[in-house]
């Protein structure tokens, strides 16, 4: 039984400390990315503008906040085992929110380019899904991870219909200037509004053997790759998706919300269909080689599309359904392979890989616009999903069990 869920509680149901827990932290996490993701839809457009602008510079201004996130997440992730989840994510956004500061008030793509780098030094992916696990019950981490991730999607989704018609308000410095209120308004509620951890036994955060231990173990590594390419096929796709609207659909930025919303709805209700379902380790996986395979024809169809809307729609209908179902499901079997004290380094792993996919992604995309043009960066994309699946099917044979055997012991005799 988890040590702030009191015995009472059926294991079937979540308690109210659990659902507190869940829709906090579902509010903190969507708030800070809400801001992030602002700048997605409009980022592409707008940057050709700037005197120094080149596609790879375009592509490197997007993806350089994962490479921010690679040189943190795994510490910050191991500071939180030790100092704990709160003080951890504290450090991070305040760091996020120097970065958008100095985006705001940077004129050229080169200090866009390093106040995005900065903000991805706020790297706090990793201690927050840590403190999500920390406040439920196993069997309702899947659920928990799915709430976070609706409210991501529904961020995300707020964010594809909101950032045009806010950038042309505020510039694009008004929204990096957004992406660091939020997230002061995230600190906030993490302080105000989401409950408080024990923090583990200090000889049970773990020492350098145990994260070797820890990383490792192969069906991890399978979850990192996974989360790697999602994230990889994401920032190139939006490299050239705002592009594509605009340019082969003559689609005004002001109306690019009409492709966004309902794909992004059915999306949603695609994910609460499918959650249920990932229970099982295995049938998860076979789930999320599902999703690749999809997000691959997808990818295709938005390359392949010509000036067709609604066959575009019909891709971003199939590649967010998949996206979304991911991002829900891979932290969850992340949360619960890992051993309990290694749980803050294991997601620290996890979202350095994430954030390892953005930044390659956004230098992806950038070269491929350049060299290639829109419909070759979806077809580079496209064709990364064929090493990606085979690494998924492998992955399928391995999970099996609950935890590593060696890791496991390692923690124990931490």
């Amino acid at each position: 039984m988890h040590p702030y869920v009191p015995a009472v509680f059926p294991v079937s149901k979540f308690s109210s400390l659990e659902r507190r827990s869940a829709l906090a932290l579902a509010c903190v996490i969507s708030l800070r990315l809400f801001g992030l993701f602002l700048v997605m839809p409009v980022f592409s457009l707008y940057a050709r503008r700037m005197p120094d602008a080149t596609p790879l510079l375009i592509g490197l201004a997007l993806g350089v906040y994962g490479l921010g996130q690679v040189l943190l997440q795994i510490p910050l992730g191991l500071l939180s085992d030790r100092i704990g989840r709160k003080p951890a994510i504290t450090l991070g956004l305040l760091v996020f929110a120097a970065g958008g500061l100095v985006a705001a008030l940077s004129h050229t793509l080169a200090g866009i380019v390093l106040g995005r780098a900065l903000q991805g030094m706020g790297a706090v992916a990793g201690a927050g899904t840590a403190l999500a696990a920390d406040l439920t019950r196993e069997e309702h981490r899947g659920k928990t991870m799915g709430i976070i991730g609706v409210s991501i999607g529904v961020a995300f989704l707020l964010a594809l219909v909101l950032g045009p018609p806010l950038e042309v308000v505020g510039g694009l410095s008004g929204l990096f200037a957004a992406t660091s209120a939020l997230a002061l308004a995230s600190l906030l509620l993490l302080w105000l509004a989401v409950p408080t951890p024990a923090r583990p036994r200090a000889p049970a955060a773990a020492g350098l053997r145990q994260v070797l231990a820890m990383l490792r173990d192969g069906r991890l590594l399978v979850l990192n790759g996974s989360v790697f390419f999602l994230h990889l096929l994401l920032t190139a796709s939006f490299v050239g998706l705002p592009l594509l609207l605009a340019e082969r659909l003559r689609l005004p930025v002001g109306r690019h919300w009409e492709l966004y919303l309902p794909a992004m709805t059915i999306a949603a209700f695609v994910m609460g269909a499918c959650l249920h379902r990932m229970k099982e380790l295995q049938q998860s996986l076979r789930i999320v080689a599902v999703c690749v395979a999809a997000i691959g024809l997808s990818l295709l169809g938005f390359a392949l599309s010509g000036a067709h809307l609604a066959l575009l729609g019909v891709a971003a209908t199939v590649f967010f359904s998949a996206f979304n179902l991911l991002e829900a499901a891979l932290p969850s079997l992340v949360s619960r392979l890992a051993p309990p004290a290694l749980r803050g380094a294991a997601m620290g792993a996890y979202s350095t890989s994430q954030f390892v996919g953005a930044f390659v992604g956004g230098a992806v995309g950038g070269v491929a616009l350049g060299r290639l043009g829109t419909e070759g960066v979806f077809l580079c994309a496209a064709a990364l999903t064929v090493p990606w699946l085979p690494l998924v099917l492998a992955g399928a044979r391995r999970i099996a069990g609950r935890s590593h055997p060696a890791v496991a012991a390692d923690a124990q005799r931490a």
